[in-house]
């Protein structure tokens, strides 16, 4: 294919790579928010890479030099999230028995990244939102009063206009958080991205294992810009990863792909009803899904959320709207 010097031609912003101009205009938003300060929300599906999106922001950043710390919202258990946000003293509660550092303190002077922020349980939200506002906190058992100098970067693959609506994500901490809205599109809308994506990751993956693939053949390259790929950028680079180790030709084939064993494949199990003339209100499609996933896992609600590309906090409230047994 020949991508070598497409991929040095303003067809990458650190680890993001593309040269669409939905991705172009993603790589402009970047440089735009990585030249203040200002708190930026990040919403896109899952596997679209957004944790990167945050990273290239503080990378470009006035801070860059200073500390970027990630959280994830969704794997925290609610017990610990003051205590892992804010720190606490020894004998705050049973089992702390030295003092620890939050998150807030660790980032001080640089950037705070909260990954799956519409997974944040509402009472934890009010917390946040002060600090936020008031730029200080106290330690859990604590007495003094800690300032803290961050900025605040999150994202999202939930709608949180939709969380508010129902109650479940608090409007001001919205508009706190999205003072500077980054989309960031899905890889089926942005199809032609798909060919330097896939020579990057089959140069990465095929150097990792020694295998000298040299190319992509023609055949399996339309097979993947025909996908629609469900998992984004992440379920590509797993098909190609998973190719290369099957491939023993030096172009990678068809027949290595796999693609019917991605989650696109399962889609059309969930399509729908069978009379084509039939549309069908999107909260019964979503509550069809839900019921369709947790089935194919066996009720396993942290499965069939994976499976999703959802938070298990928002499978349990969607699961609540539809009055699914839990």
């Amino acid at each position: 294919m020949a991508l070598q010097n497409e991929l040095e031609i303003n067809h990458a912003f650190g680890e993001i790579i593309g040269k669409t101009e939905k991705m172009q205009h993603l790589f402009t938003q970047i440089q735009t928010a990585a030249a203040g300060d200002i708190s930026v929300l990040i919403q896109g599906e899952t596997g679209t890479g957004k944790e990167l999106i945050a990273k290239a922001i503080h990378d470009n950043s006035q801070r860059k030099a200073r500390p970027f710390v990630a959280i994830n919202c969704a794997a925290i258990p609610t017990d610990l999230i003051e205590s892992q946000l804010f720190g606490n003293e020894p004998g705050a509660f049973t089992g702390a028995s030295e003092r620890r550092i939050g998150y807030f303190e660790q980032a001080d002077t640089g950037t705070l990244f909260f990954d799956e922020i519409g997974d944040m349980p509402l009472i934890f939200q009010m917390k946040l939102l002060r600090v936020l506002q008031e730029r200080e906190f106290q330690r859990l058992g604590g007495t003094s009063t800690i300032a803290t100098d961050i900025r605040v970067l999150a994202a999202t693959n939930q709608d949180l206009e939709d969380a508010i609506r129902d109650g479940y994500f608090r409007e001001d901490l919205y508009h706190r958080l999205a003072a500077f809205p980054i989309t960031v599109p899905p890889l089926r809308d942005r199809r032609g991205d798909i060919p330097i994506l896939a020579d990057h990751f089959l140069k990465k993956y095929a150097a990792a294992a020694e295998n000298p693939i040299r190319d992509i053949s023609t055949d399996a390259l339309q097979m993947l810009i025909q996908h629609d790929f469900p998992g984004n950028v992440r379920e590509l680079e797993n098909v190609i990863e998973r190719a290369v180790l099957y491939e023993t030709t030096d172009l990678l084939q068809p027949q290595s792909l796999l693609l019917h064993q991605t989650r696109g494949g399962s889609q059309q199990a969930t399509s729908g009803p069978t009379d084509a003339t039939t549309i069908l209100p999107l909260d019964e499609v979503e509550r069809r899904v839900i019921v369709h996933a947790l089935k194919v896992t066996s009720n396993n609600t942290s499965d069939a959320a994976e499976a999703l590309g959802i938070g298990r906090t928002t499978l349990y409230r969607k699961m609540k709207k539809y009055n699914l047994p839990s």
